[in-house]
C-alpha cells in the first residue's frame, strides 16, 4: 500500500511540475526571447475587459506583449485553453481566500505560504511562464513563441473576472 501511495505521489508531482515549470513548452508554445520578437502587441487591461478582444498570430511567431492595466483592479494576462483557465481559476480562488490576492495587488510576503496548490514545491505563488499579474496603473511584459494550437485564449483568472467577460481568443495561422 505504501509503495502505491509513493508511486502515485511521484506521478502526480511529475505531472504537476511539468505543467508549472518555467521554460516548459506547452502545446501552444513556450516563453520567448523579447529580443527575437517579430512584433509587439499592446494589450490594455481595464476593469472587466481586454483591448484588443482577440489576437491573430502565426505558428512559430514570437510576440512581445506589453500589458497595460488601466483599471482600478488587479488583472492577469494568462495564455491557455478553457480547461487550463478553469484549473487556474481554482488556484487563484485559493490565493484570494488566503488573503494573498487582494482586489488591487498581491501580498508578496505570503508567497511561501503552503495552501495545497501543487506547484512543484507546494508553495502558493503565481509564477507560471504563460501568465502575468499586473497591478492598477502598472505595465508588464510577457513574450511568447506560439506553436500550432486550437482553442487558445488569453484571460484574466482573478476570481469572477473571466466570468465577467475578461477573456479573448487567439487564432494561430500557418
Amino acid at each position: 500500500m505504501l509503495i502505491r501511495l509513493c508511486a502515485a505521489a511521484v506521478l502526480l508531482s511529475v505531472s504537476v511540475a511539468s505543467q508549472a515549470s518555467t521554460g516548459e513548452h506547452f502545446a501552444f508554445g513556450h516563453p520567448g526571447d523579447a529580443a527575437k520578437a517579430t512584433r509587439t502587441v499592446e494589450v490594455t487591461m481595464g476593469d472587466m475587459y481586454f483591448e484588443p478582444k482577440s489576437l491573430n498570430v502565426k505558428k512559430g511567431e514570437t510576440v512581445r506583449f506589453v500589458l497595460v492595466n488601466k483599471g482600478q483592479l488587479l488583472h492577469e494576462f494568462n495564455l491557455g485553453d478553457a480547461a487550463m483557465h478553469a484549473a487556474h481559476q481554482q488556484e487563484m480562488l485559493k490565493m484570494a481566500a488566503s488573503g494573498m490576492l487582494t482586489p488591487t495587488g498581491m501580498k508578496h510576503d505570503m508567497a511561501g505560504m503552503d495552501h495545497g496548490m501543487a506547484h512543484g514545491d507546494g508553495a502558493m505563488k503565481h509564477d507560471d511562464p504563460n501568465s502575468m499579474l499586473v497591478e492598477p496603473g502598472k505595465t508588464a511584459e510577457l513574450t511568447w513563441t506560439f506553436a500550432d494550437a486550437t482553442g487558445l485564449e488569453f484571460a484574466c483568472n482573478i476570481p469572477g473576472h473571466y466570468q465577467a467577460g475578461m477573456v479573448g481568443k487567439v487564432a494561430i495561422s500557418q
